[in-house]
């Protein structure tokens, strides 16, 4: 049987699929050991984000990653993988944990974004994020993210800067979710399949531009038809950028890190141009 071709709008559904497997699925997957590690020292524990020290591949590693829940009830526990300030303040935690011992980091990445809340923000959620990101650019280890759902805003980069960044075949990842840039762009939000398509945010137009390394392919309708191949599937391409990455010298290993993100957003060197509807079109030139 021949898989139907689906358009953005049918993978943002598959990405949302309730019972797409979550981060602690991969890690009982594929980890011989796990230790999960609670709290950020300074106000609680958010369940939105788990983490922890891991026997993955024959050495240890520290895995971070946003965890929904497998039903309404401990969804509204993880409050549906969006994390709070404490949640990034545990994942900081456990960065310099990975970089004291010099340890891989694994990121796996789920989320709608970061939590909205008043009480978020007045607890820091925009310095938490920044701080995250911050420590990702520098930190002195390798890092290897995965996208295994939605990727979604700053909620998703403050555990996204990585040295190699995977993809499953039917995640999204966006700096907005498309009902809300629907909203946004044509003040309706039941625009939202043509917003999807608009803005680039299937695996495949990822790769194409440059931001994410590799796509790991699903199983014909998606990852939750089938939760042990596709974390096969991931536990390989986790494995080898290990491998690869393992294998650099600390100082070379930034270096790329740093010219890696400059690299991206090089196709937007003309927008000021582009948007001036006066002027002709500018021919591309690629880099």
């Amino acid at each position: 049987m021949t898989t139907p071709t689906l358009s953005p709008w049918d993978k943002v559904q598959l990405a949302r699929h309730p019972r797409r497997p979550h981060t602690l699925d991969y890690v009982r997957a594929l980890c011989e050991e796990f230790v999960e590690l609670h709290g950020d020292r300074r106000y609680g524990d958010d369940e939105a984000i788990v983490g922890g020290l891991a026997r993955f591949a024959n050495r240890t590693v520290v895995i971070v990653g946003h965890q929904k829940g497998s039903d309404a009830r401990e969804n509204v526990r993880r409050n549906f993988g969006m994390a709070h300030p404490e949640g990034y303040r545990k994942a900081l935690r456990l960065f310099r944990l990975a970089e004291k011992f010099g340890f891989p980091l694994i990121c796996f990445i789920d989320t709608p974004g970061a939590d909205p809340s008043m009480e978020s923000e007045e607890r820091g959620q925009g310095n938490a994020i920044a701080e995250n990101i911050l420590a990702l650019a520098g930190l002195r280890v390798p890092i290897v993210a995965c996208i295994i759902g939605e990727g979604g805003s700053g909620g998703a980069l403050a555990l996204g800067v990585a040295d190699r960044l995977l993809m499953l075949e039917h995640a999204i990842y966006s700096v907005a979710a498309p009902e809300a840039a629907a909203s946004i762009l044509w003040r309706d939000a039941s625009k939202a399949p043509e917003a999807a398509s608009a803005m680039k945010i299937t695996a495949q137009d990822q790769y194409n531009l440059g931001i994410v390394d590799e796509i790991v392919p699903e199983p014909d309708g998606g990852a939750h038809t089938d939760a042990a191949t596709t974390a096969a599937a991931a536990g390989k391409a986790l494995r080898t950028a290990l491998d690869e990455l393992t294998a650099l010298p600390i100082d070379e290993l930034l270096r790329r890190r740093y010219t890696r993100y400059r690299a991206i957003g090089r196709f937007q060197e003309h927008q000021p141009r582009l948007l001036d509807l006066r002027s002709p079109p500018l021919p591309f030139k690629g880099s």
